[in-house]
């Protein structure tokens, strides 16, 4: 990787150099601090990571910078499921795809050579030509689980357990919808059917309610019989059925 990231600066010098780029010393700054990190950052996240490194630069210089890493080809940007770009390495001949923590927002990087083939075998099965693609995969990471101990998504409830809706993950139009539709952490809950596919029911305060399996991902619950079930930050329900 280190000769990676030499061949990158001495492109970058180059390249930058060739366009006339203004503020090339700063820029570089900025190149040699981007690529000694190993994280999907934030215009302000590396503006920060300069800052600890003495480098005191505006964050609107950071975030230009960094637009022209993506414009010439030594960045890329993200936008997962909350919306705010973030940028990575972009290091020539060289894919990844990406999987998400949706409760600690962790960013996994992961390669997979099999999957590659199986995408371009799909793609001319339909007679079409494959150039570029991006694979996101949403979940709970391994450490979020270990920290959940018996907590689990909705969908993997079964019928006839009854539950308690300990928190709803993703992102905010997620949760806004569940809260319009009446469903909050602290809630009781049935599950009515789940057949492993498609939509699920469940009834809570006595009200039916039939989701999809996506967002019924995004319900985190717990069994009642667990120790925690009578935590005190439990909300009992104080409205009325509709």
């Amino acid at each position: 990787m280190r000769e990676i990231h030499a061949q990158e600066k001495e492109q970058f010098k180059k390249l930058f150099k060739r366009e006339q780029v203004e503020n090339f010393e700063d820029r570089f700054k900025v190149l040699e601090v981007f690529l000694a990190t190993e994280r999907h950052l934030t215009a302000d996240e590396l503006a920060e990571c300069l800052e600890a490194k003495g480098v005191h630069l505006a964050p609107d210089f950071v975030r230009d910078t960094l637009k022209l890493l993506s414009r010439y080809g030594f960045a890329r940007q993200s936008r997962f499921d909350n919306g705010v770009i973030r940028y990575e390495h972009h290091h020539l001949g060289q894919h990844h795809d990406h999987m998400i923590c949706t409760k600690c927002g962790k960013i996994l990087e992961f390669k997979e050579d099999r999957l590659e083939d199986y995408q371009i075998q799909i793609a001319a099965a339909r007679g079409f030509h494959m150039l570029q693609h991006r694979m996101e995969i949403y979940g709970i990471c391994g450490d979020c689980i270990k920290e959940r101990s018996r907590r689990l998504p909705l969908t993997m409830a079964k019928a006839g357990e009854r539950l308690l809706i300990r928190e709803i993950s993703g992102g905010a139009t997620s949760r806004v919808r569940l809260m319009t539709m009446g469903l909050r952490p602290g809630d009781r809950v049935e599950v009515i059917t789940n057949n492993g596919q498609g939509q699920l029911a469940i009834s809570v305060d006595m009200r039916r309610y039939v989701l999809g399996r996506g967002l019924a991902q995004k319900i985190i619950v717990e069994p009642e019989d667990h120790p925690a079930a009578n935590h005190p930050a439990i909300r009992p329900r104080t409205d009325m059925p509709r």
